[in-house]
């Protein structure tokens, strides 16, 4: 049996849409006059809609979706509202910001509608209503800005115009969600001007970054020489300590080596047969000498005994023994000064004591 009813009441619905003419209807129900259902007792009513019945010409209450009961005559769907987002095109309008410019901007609004019986009775058309206070506002707020913040702040300029909406459409039960601007139109000569802008702006970043490049290479190229002179400097600086460092070692080694040799010498000298070797060495060196006088130089001093070798081996050998004799003389003093030194310091007690003695012998 319920099959049957149900059957026939969405029959009926059916044949109702058809059937009713859209001229019957007021100028606010036009937009909902293809889905304006009839009472038909048994009704149905779909997900996300709602539907607004009046009793005797009197708000009755609200259908939720699913399955409802009506009492025929008395009762009468007079509203049917969308629970879904609605989007709405904002049309294309002319609007003066702050520094005299004439824009053409249009926009999208998107809305919902979150209480139906506020949409209904506050507002004889909530779609209409929506559109001109949304144009309105977008006015109210490019007025409030120049040009150039019009393009850079155009996501602070749409929830402006948000707030501004749901404050005045809070009494009409409607919430708008977003407000988009798709386009906006500058006259020919201010494009033109904004263009000549934009390229004098691009020139002036590419001389700024040119310079910057330039100042940027100068400073590389002049620390570049820095670090080289930096580092000549420091090298120069090491090859001097080198060398100083080399030729210390150099005059050292050739003061020991001088030492020993004189050492060996020395000891040579001590030994058997060494004053013999001595007058060797000492002839060698006269004659060798003799035989490089010519070579080095025209003019040549002679002693008057030339060719007496031995006379002067033999006046060599002197100086070196009278060398000799003196440095022992001189060892010999310096070693009795220094025990005479020694021995002063034990003789001043005696002294002292003998004075220390003369009083009692008195």
């Amino acid at each position: 049996m319920l099959r049957t009813v149900c059957r026939s009441g969405r029959a009926l619905v059916q044949h109702s849409r058809r059937t009713v003419p859209s001229h019957c209807l007021a100028p606010a129900q036009q937009r909902w006059a293809s889905s304006l259902p009839m009472n038909t007792v048994v009704l149905f009513v779909p997900q996300q809609e709602a539907w607004v019945v009046e009793r005797m010409g009197r708000f009755h209450r609200i259908l939720e979706p699913g399955l409802n009961f009506l009492i025929p005559v008395l009762d009468r769907i007079r509203y049917v509202q969308s629970l879904k987002e609605i989007v709405i095109d904002v049309p294309e309008q002319s609007a003066v910001s702050l520094d005299n410019v004439t824009l053409q901007i249009d926009g999208v609004l998107y809305l919902r509608i979150l209480d139906p019986f506020k949409a209904s009775y506050g507002v004889e058309d909530p779609e209409y209503a929506v559109t001109q206070l949304a144009q309105t506002t977008m006015r109210s707020e490019l007025g409030k800005l120049t040009l150039d913040k019009v393009f850079r702040e155009r996501e602070s300029l749409n929830s402006n115009i948000v707030h501004s909406i749901n404050q005045a459409a809070d009494e009409w039960g409607i919430r708008c969600l977003r407000y988009e601007i798709k386009d906006i139109h500058v006259p020919p000569r201010v494009k033109e001007s904004m263009q000549m802008q934009v390229e004098a702006e691009r020139r002036k970043r590419a001389t700024v970054l040119e310079s910057e490049g330039t100042r940027e290479a100068a400073i590389n190229v002049a620390e570049g020489r820095k670090q080289a002179q930096i580092l000549a400097s420091e090298g120069e600086k090491a090859e001097q300590i080198n060398k100083a460092a080399g030729e210390a070692s150099a005059v050292l080694a050739k003061a020991e080596a001088k030492a020993k040799a004189i050492r060996l010498l020395s000891e040579a000298l001590t030994q058997q047969n060494g004053n013999a070797a001595a007058s060797y060495s000492v002839a060698e060196q006269y004659v060798s000498a003799f035989s490089n006088l010519a070579k080095e130089s025209n003019t040549i001093l002679l002693p008057s005994n030339t060719g007496d070798i031995s006379s002067m081996v033999t006046q060599a050998m002197s100086i070196y023994n009278n060398l000799a004799k003196q440095n022992v003389q001189d060892a010999s003093s310096a070693q009795t000064l220094s025990e005479a030194q020694k021995v002063k310091p034990e003789e001043n007690p005696s002294s002292e004591n003998l004075s220390l003695h003369l009083p009692s012998a008195q």
